[in-house]
């Protein structure tokens, strides 16, 4: 069976779009497929860019890529449905037969909020735990590590970001996550502020083979993507990780969920809510 990009659109993060789409793909075993993300869809400019990079997915492959979205605001919805993929919106799916058999309209609201599901403590754990791992994601923001349950630690495109937003979905944990770079490889020293943090720290390492395929997706021939630069900085926190005693795990073969399971067991975290 050929392969197919299967492209994730969504006005937020776009995990949902991502747990439901595997869900549907490991349905088709012998398809090989190319995924990308597009989060944060959340105007009309970002759908016109969205819709312009589906169309050029489709024209390098010679095939129109499957677009799985979750988006909710309609004039955005139709301007990606427009380009030229296989477009299926979860939502969309969904909300009709809901206004339907509820006999009242949709709120057409994209996020998270308190008030359409009462005072649930899960929910609320839910919530504070994605906008504080928002907040302190790729070590901008709050840089609130001490609030922390958990901080992730890794080269760029390791797959912090993804895991942290899972782990505050699915179990309402906080986890912040840093980014290593070339000054933390020459130093041999672990970044200032996450020194008096070290027992919060967990690392995400990566095959350089597979780094490379990632990177070359984001900027293709530059320096960031280059062999030899991915195969130092991979080493670099490897040997950064040994020295200051910080667990990790190979997310190279790993699902998202694998990685998040071996964290809570690894690092002893409690869920808050049960995923």
């Amino acid at each position: 069976m050929k392969g197919r990009t299967v492209c994730f659109v969504s006005d937020r993060t776009g995990l949902t779009a991502e747990t439901l789409g595997y869900s549907l793909l490991s349905q088709f075993g012998e398809l090989e497929s190319h995924t990308v993300t597009m989060p944060f869809v959340s105007t009309v400019k970002d759908a016109q860019g969205v819709a312009r990079r589906i169309n050029d997915i489709a024209a390098a492959d010679g095939i129109r890529p499957i677009v799985l979205s979750t988006l909710v605001d309609d004039e955005i919805r139709a301007i990606v449905r427009a380009a030229n993929g296989f477009f299926l919106d979860f939502f969309d799916a969904f909300l009709a037969p809901l206004e339907t058999e509820l006999g009242r309209p949709s709120a057409h609201v994209s996020g998270f909020g308190i008030s359409q599901v009462g005072h649930d403590p899960a929910h609320s754990a839910r919530v504070d735990a994605i906008n504080f791992s928002l907040a302190n994601d790729d070590g901008s923001g709050q840089r609130d590590y001490r609030s922390a349950e958990v901080v992730l630690i890794g080269v760029s495109r390791s797959g912090k970001t993804p895991t942290s937003l899972y782990l505050a979905m699915q179990y309402g944990i906080r986890c912040a996550n840093v980014p290593l770079v070339d000054e933390d490889f020459e130093s041999k020293a672990l970044p200032r502020e996450l020194q008096s943090h070290r027992h919060k720290l967990f690392g995400l390492t990566i095959r350089p083979d597979r780094l490379q395929q990632i990177r070359q997706e984001r900027r293709p021939g530059s320096r960031y993507a280059s062999a030899a630069q991915i195969d130092f900085e991979v080493r670099s926190a490897l040997e950064l990780m040994s020295r200051h005693q910080i667990p990790n795990v190979d997310v190279t073969e790993c699902s998202v969920e694998e990685i998040a399971s071996r964290i809570l067991d690894r690092m002893k975290l409690e869920r808050h809510i049960r995923g």
